[in-house]
């Protein structure tokens, strides 16, 4: 009998042991794949930059690769806008294609242990064919398909704009709930007061600055209409965030200015060449380094823009998942790689300035009316949504007392 026992105390202790073996590899196994995935996301990001640089190339130097008269076969007359928008549109829709399936096959990811996710993080062979594939499939489509997509990814391309605002936004309150102190510990709040004080002074720099060089003349009435409203909407922001209904403190209102001011003064950037307001200069076939360098930071900016973006799903969660468990993604694959596919658009519409029936200089990003237009509504919606993130709370509490208000003269 206790030899019997002794061997059921034997087989339990082992098979604890094997448990607590195999406990340790699946955790071992979810931290490497939870690495790579968080890894894997760079890899998509050069993706995306290489496309970025590719589309340059097509845009700027395809007239020394395609002879002269294929331009005119291809496009009639006025060919080389033609074939740089175009070209520029077919490395777009490449690239969108690509993403566009990776979305589909991973939106519905949430473990670590599904399949999706191993060809989210892995496949590189065959993911490398299918970018090849997605890349010189809109070779062999017809132009006026690909004119048709240049219209839809200017509605792809303010919808990416509009994400990517509001997940600034969502930045801009972590940054207030970072910087600012709890009342309840009684802490200080001299950093938030100078950070506030800060970004401030900045910003009202920013608009004089504004005013000395791009305002040579009074007659330049859009660039002093520009920089006014600007000035208008920054009192306007500070003046709710003190409201004593809102009461939200000035650090985030200051940082949300700092930036209206950085987009008013791109979008005065943007401007044409030759306007008698405007900051660009004449091209005369030679490019100082200040443009070459601009060039290569202005597509720097948009692969940052778009990779910020992806990976920030949980600012457009409309329910918050309370529990986290051990083997769920770092962050949703769908909306990742959808974000990516929105950029594709997006940095095309930059590369053509938002103009599908005329070129580009060399070595200038989204420069053109179209684009100083695209970035001011740009800054005044980016205002708007603030000023409502700030007001809306106040207006539910209001709506909420009166319903309550409401109801007694209702039983009655």
């Amino acid at each position: 009998m206790t030899g019997e026992n002794t061997g059921i105390r034997v087989s339990e202790a082992v098979y604890l042991q094997e448990l607590s073996r195999n406990q340790q590899k699946k955790t071992v196994d979810i931290s490497v794949e939870r690495s790579k995935s968080l890894r894997v996301r760079y890899y998509y990001g050069v993706i995306f930059l290489i496309t970025n640089f590719v589309a340059w190339i097509i845009r700027d130097y395809i007239q020394r690769v395609i002879p002269e008269d294929h331009f005119l076969r291809t496009c009639g007359i006025g060919g080389h806008d033609c074939i740089q928008t175009i070209g520029v549109l077919r490395i777009s829709f490449g690239c969108f294609i690509f993403f566009a399936v990776m979305f589909l096959t991973t939106v519905k990811t949430s473990k670590l242990q599904e399949v999706r996710n191993a060809w989210h993080s892995g496949w590189w062979p065959v993911k490398c064919i299918l970018l090849v594939i997605s890349m010189m499939s809109p070779f062999f489509v017809p132009s006026e398909f690909i004119h048709f997509y240049g219209e839809f990814a200017r509605i792809g391309a303010g919808i990416f704009l509009a994400l990517q605002l509001i997940s600034v936004i969502q930045f801009i309150a972590w940054w207030n709930n970072y910087w600012m102190p709890d009342v309840k510990l009684k802490q200080s709040c001299s950093l938030g007061l100078f950070m506030s004080t800060l970004f401030y002074v900045a910003s009202i720099c920013g608009v004089v600055a504004l005013y000395i060089l791009y305002v040579p003349r009074p007659s330049c009435t859009l660039n002093i209409f520009f920089i006014t409203w600007t000035a208008v909407l920054l009192i306007v922001m500070m003046l709710i965030s003190l409201h004593s209904k809102v009461n939200r403190g000035l650090l985030s209102s200051g940082i949300m200015a700092a930036y209206v001011v950085f987009l008013c003064w791109s979008a005065i950037r943007s401007e044409p060449a030759g306007d008698k307001c405007s900051p660009q200069k004449q091209a005369d076939g030679h490019h100082d380094w200040m443009t070459v360098f601009s060039f290569f930071i202005g597509i720097c900016a948009i692969v940052m823009a778009t990779f910020s973006t992806g990976i920030d799903s949980e600012s457009f969660q409309f329910r918050k998942v309370e529990v986290q468990e051990e083997d769920d993604i770092p962050y949703k694959y769908g909306f990742f790689h959808l974000v990516f596919s929105l950029g594709a658009m997006y940095f095309a519409m930059l590369f053509i300035s938002w103009d599908l029936n005329s070129s580009t200089k060399k070595w200038s990003i989204d420069v053109g009316w179209a684009s100083t237009w695209v970035k001011i509504i740009n800054e005044w919606f980016a205002a708007t949504i603030y000023m409502w993130k700030l007001i809306s709370p106040v207006v539910r509490q209001a709506k909420i007392m009166d319903d309550g208000a409401m109801q007694p003269n209702q039983r009655c």
